[in-house]
């Protein structure tokens, strides 16, 4: 029975402390509800601002998987991702070899049999049919195999074949944009139009896929490279996309190895000295983005908790003034045998349970927040269990850091001075 008494009495004052300090709260409401402000405000935000950082992720993800593919990579003369000085991009154009259609061939020649490989060359203009125009086009000459490289979805009719390509026949997929402005009426499945004077056929229509940063994807105009040379002449300097061949059980990493090997040896490039041409991928674009969000994140999510060290500040000048107001009732306690452990215990719970339900608050409303905003903008904000717990997490340490000095100032009041206070 001994060894019971003890927990008995540690969870009777622990739960006696929590009573009165839940009372004392709900005694003044509104008191006690401007006081969570701070911490709402500061939760709230912090939720908020995860959700959005965490969903510019996300939105960098699916934006870089409909723009770029999700296992393809681009071989050029300069392909970089970020910020690239005016001289930093003069020494590559210096350094790095231009790519063409014969460097294109080797590749096939060399590592077709587990890579697929497409041109990729693209202008931006006019296209019109004899009643419509629409100046914003992206005109993009490709082989057969890009839709298969860059997952390029096709929803209505097909893309054109191989050996419609080396027939250099005059046809082509368009985007959803170019769908609204030149065939208002109708199915544009057969129907033609003119990209600088040449006259194509509409062979397909490629999916829905909005924008990215503010640009649309859905302007684009592919076309059978030998149609894109014919109208805007032989490109001496191409890009080109690659992918492993599905089934060869080759990934994208030992492809990019072996498509950079084969241009090393095309370009008779020197043991130990870097690529003369770039390599871009996927990862690269989210690493880079990556990094830009991690800055982000270390810079806006403290600057966001500013607010819940406000309510910290808030917290402890209420409860500064909770313990004047209520010495009396203090020295009571304690002149009928009280602790001063459990006067600190109920004044530290007090400030713990106004700062964890500011936090749990805070909580919802920055849920809240993420829901609308994500419905009314259609950006994908994404809540991440991290961001929620460094909020909670934090509340907690606020609300036991500003209640620890006026717990401590009510826990060493003297008995026989509290009860002389009026």
């Amino acid at each position: 029975m001994q060894t019971t008494k003890p927990k008995v009495s540690i969870w009777f004052g622990f739960s006696t402390a929590l009573g009165l300090a839940t009372d004392s709260i709900l005694a003044h409401k509104l008191r006690s509800f401007l006081t969570l402000l701070g911490v709402i405000v500061g939760v709230g935000s912090v939720v908020l601002v995860g959700a959005a950082i965490d969903g510019l992720g996300l939105y960098t993800e699916q934006s870089t998987a409909k723009a770029f593919g999700t296992d393809s990579y681009l071989l050029a003369q300069v392909a970089q991702v970020g910020n690239m000085s005016r001289k930093q991009y003069q020494e590559k154009l210096r350094y790095n070899r231009k790519i063409g259609v014969d460097d294109l061939r080797y590749l096939r020649i060399a590592t077709g049999d587990q890579i697929m490989y497409s041109p990729y060359d693209q202008r931006t203009g006019e296209v019109k049919t004899n009643s419509q125009t629409f100046d914003q086009a992206v005109v993009i000459g490709v082989s057969a195999s890009m839709p298969d490289i860059r997952d390029i979805g096709v929803v209505q009719g097909r893309c054109f074949s191989e050996t419609e390509e080396r027939a250099g026949q005059a046809l082509a997929v368009i985007g959803q944009d170019i769908v609204t402005n030149l065939f208002p009426d109708g199915s544009p499945l057969g129907k033609k139009f003119k990209v600088k004077g040449m006259e194509f056929t509409v062979l397909g229509i490629q999916e829905k896929l909005g924008s990215a940063f503010g640009q649309s994807l859905d302007t684009s105009v592919y076309i059978p490279y030998s149609a894109f040379t014919h109208i805007y002449g032989s490109q001496k300097n191409t890009s080109v996309f690659g992918r492993p061949k599905i089934g060869n059980g080759m990934d994208l990493d030992t492809a990019t190895d072996v498509s950079r090997v084969a241009l090393r040896v095309r370009f008779k490039t020197k043991p130990g000295a870097p690529d003369n041409f770039d390599i871009l991928t996927p990862d690269s674009i989210r690493g880079f983005v990556g990094s830009i969000l991690s800055v982000i994140a270390a810079v806006v999510v403290p600057v966001t908790m500013i607010s819940l060290v406000v309510g910290g500040i808030v917290i402890m000048n209420i409860m500064l003034v909770s313990v004047t107001e209520r010495t009396r009732e203090i020295g009571i306690r304690k002149a009928i045998g009280a602790r001063s452990s459990d006067v600190l215990l109920q004044f530290l719970l007090e400030a713990v349970v106004l700062s964890g339900t500011g936090g749990a608050i805070g909580l919802a409303v920055g849920y809240g927040a993420t829901l609308v905003i994500a419905q009314v903008f259609e950006f994908p904000l994404k809540l991440t269990w991290p961001y929620v717990v460094i909020a909670l997490v934090v509340s907690t340490l606020v609300g036991v850091i500003s209640g620890w000095y006026p717990a401590m100032r009510a826990a060493k009041l003297d008995p026989i001075a509290a009860l002389r206070a009026e």
